[in-house]
């Protein structure tokens, strides 16, 4: 099968990527997609997706991602990890449902409450409809970021 994407380093990539090698300070993924660039060179070794899967312990996709990243973003996107575009699952407070939190923790407890605790925030949310469900440990991650934490008291 004829290779789509193909490595053809210049001399300048080509030492950046062995002192990249061998310096050996940086991440270990780093390093491993540095080796496989240099392997998948044309101009040098011109190794095989197998052969260089097998030779760095990994994924014959992974090469075939190195490589195409190399073509299409360069030597700085071939070496770094693709970033996330969206999280994996999405955020349960908006800004307007934050501001009603944090509002709701500066207000009154309800009575027979001492204070506010997380699981009572949490189910305070729900029973007002500002959103569906949500753990306590997300009111309390909320409350931590924005530095509003009136629910603790410490102990000094």
């Amino acid at each position: 099968m004829k290779k789509k994407y193909i490595v053809a380093l210049i001399d300048i990539e080509r030492e950046e990527l062995k002192a990249y090698v061998n310096k050996g300070t940086n991440k270990a993924y780093k390093i491993k997609h540095a080796h496989i660039l240099l392997k998948s060179d044309t101009n040098g070794p011109g190794w095989t997706d197998k052969q260089i899967a097998e030779a760095f312990s990994c994924h014959h996709k992974t090469v075939y991602n190195v490589r195409r990243r190399f073509v299409e973003k360069g030597l700085s996107g071939a070496l770094d990890r693709s970033k996330r575009e969206h999280p994996p699952t999405p955020r349960k407070l908006d800004g307007e449902a934050e501001a009603r939190l944090i509002a709701l923790s500066c207000s009154e407890p309800p009575e027979g409450f001492g204070r506010w605790s997380l699981r009572l925030l949490a189910s305070e949310l729900v029973r007002l409809e500002i959103v569906e469900s949500i753990c306590p440990e997300t009111v309390r991650q909320t409350l931590k970021k924005t530095r509003s934490n009136r629910i603790l008291w410490h102990n000094g």
